[in-house]
């Protein structure tokens, strides 16, 4: 129960709904117990009628009297159980709200390298399975425990005014009882943990395969994956029939102690009546009911320790991840408006997963409202620069500045608010082509949407679509081709009108004429703006202030379009084989 502490948060913040649903329970079960009262008094009044030759007349206005009362007793109780159930159930819906909205919001702050290390399935498994099973535990659990302690408490108390010789006998099968769920649970407990895990294999596998369906069809690989899946599905089935093998002894076990005690009642009552210490048969048949009242709060026991083995597993996991803490922090609480003036002051970076020491010894200045082009082989360092910026990961070595302050030393939220990023790998939600250009400025108008759509050279290809800009994207934005989603993509940025803009080899899959008319607008829209280009084309950079060159994580060349032409270099020997590239064709 240690893990499920950390709920305890909940249990305050919804304490109105928790006291009160305890306070409609003990209505419930006091309502409840009146019927075994009114039987016995119904037996003994029998038993009066044949002793004392009352008249049948009274005997039944006494039994419809009683008959009466018990079906209005049971109404009430039956309500009040429905109540209930409305009040408590309802309160673990609100913390199952606000636990995914928690481990939701752990998730957005949590760093890259985090999301490096774990499977989208494993995390989609703590938000989605995990989470239900806690629920499970703050609900139905936390509902039947309480049920099952009040009805015990009031059912002993009652039997124990009746009679407390024969309260002992029917309770002796009580430890036994208590020994079994002790066991029981331990091993439940075992082999929930070894089949949670089990489920989180099978969704990040699962996850991973519907992402890449494109690949795994077109190398013909649809028999692998699927034997695959079924030897993971084979082992989860496996854990799964292994749990559910343990919980299944529950209820056998718990009817048949209840049956033994009902046995106990039968055979003690009947001995105690014949010695008279019992003086109505109705009091074995209340003791009868009784028991039998005891019989889904006893069967219930091995399913709520079930649940809460469960739920603790899960809130484990979900522990365990929350106490993970971002590498990434917001050090400043106060506003830090951006400008955009940019300074590397010999940075080195090395991503800790895989060692590999992307930049060496990097100085550059971008001045307000310059334009800077980086430019290199692939792997030379080009895409750390942006990440850096953004903060997506922090240095240990040098200094990055943006207008004159550490880079930590301001309010990351204004940070990124001021940035607006086209990625290499263009992503799109599943959602229409309007509410992705729309996720850089949330209210834009329509009028917005269509003018960065045009200055992003997409609108033409939008408009011939059925439905237009209201066409829905498939995942990734499957639904578009490269060079449209890197549009679309383009545009979401541009809508945002951010003091920073970064473009990472965000035309690679145009072609040069759309290229151009891209370019021709993204100049006259960053005039005032800190723009950095990241690309393979010499086009994409002539027009920038300054133009840097990357080799293995240092900067090799430095300068304008028109001093690197003139210089022997990568930059000249890339503009040679692009001209000639482009007179070829």
């Amino acid at each position: 129960m240690k893990e499920l502490q950390y709920l305890n948060k909940y249990f305050i913040k919804y304490k109105f709904h928790f006291l009160l649903g305890i306070l409609i329970t003990i209505a419930a079960q006091i309502f409840s117990l009146f019927t075994p009262k009114l039987v016995s008094k119904s037996f003994k009044a029998i038993e009066d009628f044949h002793k004392n030759d009352l008249s049948s007349a009274m005997i039944k206005t006494e039994l419809i009297h009683n008959i009466l009362w018990i079906v209005g007793t049971t109404l009430i109780a039956g309500i009040l159980t429905f109540l209930m159930r409305q009040t408590l159930i309802v309160m673990s819906r609100h913390v199952e709200f606000d636990l995914k909205n928690e481990v939701f919001r752990h998730y957005e702050v949590l760093d890259q390298n985090f999301y490096k290390r774990n499977r989208t399935g494993d995390l989609m498994s703590r938000i989605s399975e995990d989470v239900a099973k806690v629920r499970m535990y703050v609900g139905p659990a936390v509902m039947y425990t309480i049920n099952t302690f009040i009805r015990f408490t009031v059912v002993i108390i009652y039997m124990y005014n009746v009679s407390p010789l024969l309260t002992l006998y029917t309770l002796l099968p009580l430890p036994i009882l208590s020994f079994i769920i002790f066991k029981l649970s331990k091993e439940i407990n075992k082999r929930s943990n070894i089949f949670q895990e089990y489920l989180s294999k099978i969704s990040s596998f699962t996850q991973e395969i519907f992402s890449g369906i494109r690949v795994v069809k077109a190398y013909a690989l649809e028999n692998q994956f699927q034997k695959n899946i079924e030897e993971l599905a084979q082992e989860s089935k496996t854990k799964s029939m292994s749990l559910a093998g343990v919980q299944s002894l529950f209820g056998p076990l718990m009817i048949a102690l209840i049956g033994v005690s009902n046995l106990v009642v039968i055979y003690f009552g009947g001995l105690m009546y014949i010695e008279g210490s019992i003086k109505s048969i109705g009091t074995i048949a209340e003791f009868i009911l009784y028991v039998n009242m005891l019989t889904w709060p006893v069967a219930s026991i091995g399913w709520v320790s079930s649940l809460v083995q469960e739920a603790e597993a899960s809130q484990k996991r979900i522990n365990e991840f929350l106490k993970i803490e971002p590498e990434i922090k917001n050090k400043v609480t106060e506003n830090t408006p951006i400008r955009g003036a940019i300074e590397f002051n010999n940075v080195s970076f090395t991503y800790e997963d895989t060692d590999i020491t992307a930049l060496k010894n990097i100085s550059f200045t971008i001045n307000e409202g310059e334009t800077l082009a980086i430019l290199g082989k692939t792997g030379s360092g080009k895409s750390s620069i942006l990440s850096l910026i953004t903060r997506l990961y922090d240095i240990k070595e040098g200094r990055i500045s943006i207008d004159g302050k550490k880079i930590d030393e301001i309010n990351l939220n204004d940070l990124r608010s001021s940035i607006g990023i086209v990625p290499q790998d263009a992503f799109l939600f599943s959602d229409t082509i309007k509410n992705n250009i729309k996720f850089g400025k949330e209210n834009a108008t329509d009028e917005e949407v269509f003018d960065a759509a045009k200055k992003a050279v997409v609108h033409n290809n939008i408009v011939h679509f059925k439905n237009k800009y209201d066409t829905i994207l498939g995942e990734r934005g499957i639904t578009l081709s490269g060079g449209q989603k890197q549009r679309v993509s383009i545009a979401r940025a541009i809508i945002k009108n951010p003091q920073i803009l970064l473009l990472d080899d965000c035309l690679s899959a145009v072609d040069t004429e759309t290229e151009e008319q891209i370019l021709n607008n993204l100049l006259q829209i960053s005039k005032d703006k800190t723009t950095i280009i990241v690309s393979h084309r010499v086009s994409s950079a002539k027009n920038a202030d300054k133009i840097i060159i990357l080799d293995e994580g240092k900067i090799i060349q430095e300068g304008s379009h028109n001093q690197l032409i003139n210089e022997e270099g990568y930059y000249a020997e890339l503009y040679l084989k692009q001209l000639s590239e482009k007179e070829l064709n």
